[in-house]
């Protein structure tokens, strides 16, 4: 069910991109500039980009200083995620999650199921939180970035979507670290 209410300002989100590979340079990462082109197309800022090998401690490092970052809302990867023995994406974030958060992997292969049929489960597309910073790790091809922005994030980081969204309740994802 998607609302979308005039009633509500748009509130633009901080958005740092990460492409995870050994492969991709800012010339060919197609599935970073599809990210790129979303979110500066629906009204967000660009918080960051950058790209860093398939390693478990390179990706913590970069996601542990945007996590610190109080210029970065939202972090997305592309890349990783998938079943060889270089992906390690869901490796790296999943430990730095203070909630994870099921339901994106769950409405994600939803979308991808209807694209991409029983191919979807070879993804460990995975979300969570981590001081009061939304983190997104979605597979690497630039279909998989297009579905998931397209069927979930653009909708969910719009302030004006109905009956609820992230935006709204970003002021409140860090109630825990503010009690006394």
């Amino acid at each position: 069910m998607t609302h979308s209410g005039d009633e509500r300002a748009f509130i633009p989100v901080k958005i740092a991109v990460l492409t995870v590979s050994d492969t991709r340079t800012f010339a060919d990462d197609r599935s970073g500039d599809t990210l790129v082109d979303r979110i500066r197309e629906a009204g967000h800022v660009l918080a960051g980009r950058d790209i860093v090998r398939d390693d478990v401690e390179d990706i913590r490092k970069i996601v542990r200083d945007w996590i610190a970052d109080p210029a970065v809302d939202v972090i997305i990867t592309t890349g990783g995620t998938g079943l060889t023995g270089r992906d390690v994406t869901p490796e790296a974030l999943e430990p730095l999650f203070e909630k994870r958060m099921d339901g994106f992997s769950a409405v994600f292969h939803r979308i991808s199921y209807d694209k991409i049929g029983v191919s979807t489960i070879q993804s460990r597309a995975t979300a969570g939180v981590a001081n009061a910073t939304y983190i997104f790790g979605l597979p690497g091809s630039p279909g998989a970035c297009r579905d998931a922005w397209d069927g979930v994030l653009k909708s969910q980081l719009d302030y004006r979507h109905k009956p609820c969204n992230f935006v709204e309740i970003m002021p409140r994802l860090d109630e825990h670290l503010r009690r006394g």
